[in-house]
């Protein structure tokens, strides 16, 4: 007679991020994990990629710390600019002050590397590529997912981890991704179009009506990433990236700052996408079927959290199943959920906000904006997002989590 197992069979679909790092803390637990990416090779998608301490801090527990300090450019400070003459309207410190109070740096890194970093920690047998998912059927005591390959194949559960426009979604949420408004312009220029960032490495942020860009350094400080966000009435589906024209940023930024047109124009090619988010869920997960990261809580990027919020539900939903048993599965995705809702709820929250004021036109709103800017200029005030523990979360008291407050355990400070 054929023992049942002990320990999960899981399936994730989406090699992203979540998926990746959800795979290997799973694995870790001695789960039997398995992932599907529907792309023939892993391959990162955009260039770079804002890493803030409460993320940092779930690598470096899957023993990543040196690999993303050799790749990782360390922000000393996030810094924000008028549009037209650079008038300075607040800087942010970080740099040593994020480890001193929050246990980690804020990281800005290629995704490519980041990915290399991700996939050096994932055992091998694990993803298999080429295999997309088209449907899922839950049944009481499994999960059947048709592949795109033509194959169908089980399991006890399955983790959508396949972004804004998941699959899987459609099985836990009957709804659809929101247009913005708003399209992204990415490219990546020569360091020395940005000299200042050979001193002083930083994220800066240079805000205008209806648009604004952001840049920072990567590839160990040898090029610059920028996103040049603004208004489009383009409701293309925006799963993919498409190729744009420098020419149209030319256009788009005409009385700008000389320094925002030489970095948004230095590029040799720049992909477009098109912003979608989704309004909040009421739930992440079915009994067999759990959401995580973009496929949970697709969030508009104003706050550089998309990475930082599934690295963090990767963390909780492994933790909550840990001790879970096949047959006992139900009980661990609704404590996911339970941990998970308010936190992310509040971040997409902040993140829609941030879409209204980062492109207010100039007049007294702007100025409102710019003052309640200038009065935040320390880390106090990211306390509740960088100073936010996943794993420590998972152990504090139930009552606090239904209230959506943040237990003590959160606040970090660095190791003797």
């Amino acid at each position: 007679m054929r023992m049942a197992p002990s320990k999960a069979q899981v399936a994730i679909v989406g090699g992203g991020v979540a998926g990746l790092v959800t795979a290997t803390l799973l694995h870790g637990h001695g789960m039997d994990v398995r992932l599907f990416e529907r792309t023939p090779v892993l391959g990162a998608v955009g260039a770079g990629i804002q890493l803030s301490p409460n993320g940092v801090r779930v690598l470096h527990r899957l023993g990543l710390a040196d690999a993303l300090a050799r790749t990782g450019v360390r922000a000393g400070a996030i810094e924000t600019r008028r549009w037209d003459d650079g008038s300075p309207i607040a800087r942010v410190p970080h740099g040593t002050l994020c480890d001193e109070r929050f246990g980690a740096p804020y990281y800005l890194i290629h995704r490519a590397d980041l990915q290399r970093c991700l996939v050096s920690a994932l055992p091998e047998g694990i993803v298999e590529l080429g295999k997309g998912c088209t449907r899922l059927v839950e049944r009481p005591d499994t999960v059947e997912l048709h592949l795109t390959d033509g194959s169908v194949t089980t399991a006890d559960l399955v983790i959508g981890a396949d972004g804004v426009h998941s699959v899987v979604r459609t099985a836990v949420v009957d709804d659809a991704p929101r247009f913005s408004g708003y399209s992204v312009h990415r490219g990546l220029v020569p360091a020395e179009v940005v000299p200042s960032f050979t001193r002083d490495p930083r994220v800066v942020f240079w805000l205008g009506p209806e648009r604004h860009v952001t840049y920072y350094p990567i590839a160990g400080g040898d090029t610059v990433h920028f996103s040049a966000v603004g208004v489009s009435p383009d409701t293309r589906s925006g799963s993919t990236s498409a190729p744009g024209a420098v020419e149209d940023l030319d256009a788009a930024f005409a009385g700008w700052h000389e320094e925002v047109r030489r970095v948004v124009t230095a590029a040799a090619s720049v992909t477009r996408w098109d912003l979608f988010d989704r309004d909040m869920a009421g739930r992440y997960a079915t009994d067999r079927v759990v959401l995580l990261g973009d496929a949970a809580h697709p969030t508009l990027p104003y706050l550089s959290q998309g990475a930082n919020q599934a690295l963090e539900d990767a963390v909780v939903l492994a933790r909550c199943l840990e001790d879970a048993r096949p047959g006992d599965l139900t009980g661990a995705v609704r404590r996911y959920e339970e941990l998970r809702l308010p936190r992310t709820a509040e971040v997409h929250r902040r993140a829609r906000a941030l879409g209204r004021t980062f492109h207010l036109p100039d007049g007294p709103h702007q100025e409102r904006r710019d003052r309640d800017m200038r009065a935040r200029q320390d880390l106090e005030h990211l306390d509740w997002l960088y100073g936010h523990d996943a794993a420590a979360a998972t152990t504090a008291p139930g009552p606090e989590r239904a209230a959506g407050r943040e237990p003590a355990a959160v606040r970090l400070t660095p190791r003797p």
